[in-house]
């Protein structure tokens, strides 16, 4: 509850009140262990399957306003989503850029959306030579990329690349 009165800058008192009227209309169950309260969304709800699918879109909405942000950012030539992106919580990048970007205003923009996705976002930046070196070595990084699901979302590369 503190963490959320924190994440949202509400008093505490006001999650809690808001945690209960979740809880009485049946969207979340709880459960007590040591003196804590654990909140849960009930799948059963009447309503889950709809809210599931609008915070989804609204998720979508904001990686879209991401890919339109970093398209501002220099010249990316390849981007592609994965890791939290693609459900890969063990991958070792959420976003990969190839190309050239103002990497002061990149961090500022990941810290920006960091704050909607509620976590950090760890995001990798290469040349587009250095791109390619990799790619042509089958470097294990930019392999367990490419090989696993991911989502290319600017793709101004050449045939000649693997990707």
């Amino acid at each position: 509850m503190r963490e959320l009165a924190r994440k949202l800058g509400e008093h505490t008192n006001s999650v809690r009140r808001e945690l209960t009227n979740l809880e009485d209309v049946g969207l979340l169950k709880s459960a007590g262990k040591d003196q804590k309260k654990y909140y849960q969304v009930n799948t059963e709800f009447v309503l889950f399957a709809e809210l599931r699918a609008l915070v989804f879109k609204a998720q979508v909405m904001t990686e879209h306003n991401l890919l339109r942000e970093l398209g501002r950012m220099g010249r990316v030539q390849y981007a592609v989503l994965t890791g939290y992106f693609s459900n890969l919580p063990e991958a070792q990048t959420d976003l990969l850029i190839v190309g050239s970007v103002n990497r002061r205003k990149l961090r500022a923009l990941m810290r920006k959306f960091q704050l909607h996705f509620d976590r950090e976002l760890r995001y990798t930046v290469m040349s587009r030579k250095e791109f390619d070196y990799r790619n042509d070595l089958t470097d294990r990084f930019l392999y367990n990329i490419l090989e696993n699901p991911h989502l290319a979302v600017i793709n101004k590369l050449k045939e000649k690349s693997k990707a």
